[in-house]
């Protein structure tokens, strides 16, 4: 029974796979019958019949009977062949012949490809004919409009174009033979032809029409803006040198020369129809104008700041002098009570030299000014770099003048401090002597030390001759530090004393019933004796804590209220 069964399943198998693959193939045939039938149903003679509306002459009759032959090919030849091959794939699937059909499918898909490729390759050209006529048609009317309105405005403003004119005239005539040429290749059938013809004369319209935009407006420029800017600067540079006036270093007259040969140049490019460099050209010179009118307007302005603020610089330059020396000896005065940094010290001096080398600049600008030999713009530039170094100097010198007046301030101010220190570690001194303590523990003692020989350091400080401040004051800082730590210190010690007698007041109550507690109570006493209060504090608070859990929190509590 064993060896019956397992065939039969086997064969099922098989004949379930091949049905499988049977029913595959059967879909990929449908498909591809499917395409075959998208492309032959395809109206593609009813398309081609649309360029009947043209000139069947010429291109348009070449084209026409290669695609209708193309077409009539794909029908005739190619669409029988597929159908052939499709109903070979149908007859190999029913007789489980699935590698040839496989085959066949493929085959059968590359000759739909070919045949869907020449039905596009023919709407695509048709439709780039029949877009080309459009095109033409209506673009030929806008280009032959745009003819006449060109031709009408050189017409009626020939004055405007200047030396332009015949070349513009030449380049309007260059259209009529292009027009010709267009209606002969449309008239015999050639719209792709024309098409070429068309698009470049639309270039050249475009061109056309900039030409005659551009010329009138940069003949203005060329033969007037320009001239006339260039007879204004001539003129104002005349004027300013009458009045005193140095303007060597601009070399006007030499640069607007130059661009008076070079406007007949320009001249030349316009007959060309250059306009394209012209432009550049004429912008150059207009930026460059621009500068010159600039260049002028920066000496009346360096005028205009030289004449208001060379007596005032000149004035302020000699006071500050004066100033600068009495502050200089001032600060070797200074030097005999204070002493100062090494580069604090040196501040007056040096700025007495730089003033002195600002005077040997002005004396040499006086004399530039006086001479009226230089531009005032150099002569502004140096000014206001005397007047800026001079604001610098001053800043310096007020800085350093404030320093030396807070000087004698500052020294009171630590001896002040200095005083109310010894005030405050004498009072802490007291309080712990006034204290009901058995005695000051070596560490605090060592702190008060410590804080009195920080004082005195300051005080030694101060009765040297010179008085070095900044040593003075980094004294203080740290006498401050050691004495505002001592004050901590003991009170910090002082309230763990009373709060060591309130815990072993709290814990009294608990020795006669807990041997333990009392014996801890014991070792707290003797290390309060023996000034050891921190570890006092320790182990009483340990030995009632653990008695009574919170009983520490009462007990502070307590001590608040007594303080």
């Amino acid at each position: 029974m064993k060896y019956f069964i397992i065939p039969i399943l086997l064969l099922i198998v098989l004949i379930t796979i091949a049905f499988l693959f049977r029913r595959k193939h059967i879909g990929e045939i449908k498909r591809l019958e499917n395409e075959k039938m998208q492309i032959q149903n395809k109206p593609i003679f009813e398309e081609m019949m649309k360029v009947k509306q043209l000139n069947m002459t010429g291109e348009t009759e070449e084209k026409f009977e290669r695609w209708r032959n193309e077409w009539t090919e794909v029908i005739d030849v190619h669409m029988p062949n597929i159908d052939s091959m499709l109903f070979d794939a149908e007859d190999m699937v029913d007789r489980f012949k699935f590698k040839k059909a496989t085959q066949t499918e493929k085959d059968i898909q590359e000759k739909i490809r070919y045949c869907d490729k020449r039905k596009n390759e023919i709407l695509d050209e048709l439709n780039e004919l029949i877009g080309s006529e459009e095109k033409n048609r209506i673009e030929i009317e806008k280009l032959k409009e745009q003819y006449r309105t060109a031709r009408k405005t050189l017409l009626a403003h020939q004055h405007s174009f200047g030396v332009a004119i015949e070349s513009l005239e030449q380049e309007l005539e260059s259209f009529n033979p292009k027009f010709e040429e267009y209606d002969q290749l449309t008239d015999n059938g050639n719209y792709l032809l024309a098409r070429e013809i068309v698009i470049n004369l639309s270039a050249k319209g475009e061109r056309l029409s900039e030409l005659i935009h551009d010329i009138p407006s940069l003949l203005v420029e060329v033969q007037n803006k320009i001239p006339s800017a260039i007879r204004e600067l001539r003129n104002g540079t005349r004027e300013m040198e009458e009045q005193y006036y140095n303007l060597q270093h601009l070399e006007l007259p030499k640069q607007l020369t130059a661009i008076e040969t070079k406007l007949d140049e320009i001249m030349a490019k316009v007959k060309l129809l250059d306009i394209d460099t012209v432009k550049q050209q004429v912008q150059e010179m207009n930026d460059q104008i621009d500068s010159f009118y600039d260049a002028l307007e920066n000496e009346v302005i360096g005028k205009q700041y030289v004449d208001s603020h060379y007596e005032k610089v000149s004035a302020e330059l000699e006071s500050m002098t004066r100033m600068t020396r009495d502050i200089s000896n001032e600060a070797v005065y200074v030097q005999q009570s204070y002493r100062l940094e090494e580069d604090e010290a040196k501040i007056p001096q040096t700025a007495v030299k730089r003033l002195e080398a600002l005077q040997k600049r002005f004396s040499t600008l006086a004399f530039m000014f006086e001479e009226q030999g230089s531009a005032y713009t150099t002569l502004q530039q140096e000014l206001k770099s005397i007047a800026d170094e001079m604001e610098q100097i001053a800043e310096e010198q007020e800085n350093f003048a404030n320093r030396i007046k807070n000087l004698r301030i500052d020294e009171n101010n630590v001896r002040t401090k200095l005083a109310d220190l010894s005030r405050e570690l004498q009072a802490a001194d007291r309080k712990l002597h006034k204290a009901n303590i058995p005695g000051i523990p070596d560490e605090m003692d060592a702190r008060l030390e410590e804080a009195e020989e920080q004082i005195f350091l300051v005080s030694q400080s101060l009765q040297e001759v010179p008085l070095n401040m900044a040593l003075a004051e980094s004294y203080l800082k740290n006498a401050e530090k050691a004495v505002h730590d001592v004050n901590e210190k003991v009170d910090q010690m002082l309230e763990n004393v009373m709060l060591i007698e309130l815990i072993i007041q709290y814990g009294n109550r608990f020795r006669a019933s807990n041997p333990i507690v009392h014996a801890r109570l014991l070792d707290a006493e003797e290390s309060f004796r023996q000034f050891r209060y921190a570890k006092a504090l320790e182990e009483a608070a340990t030995a009632v804590e653990e008695m009574e859990p919170g009983a520490m929190k009462r007990i502070e509590e307590m001590l608040k209220e007594h303080v």
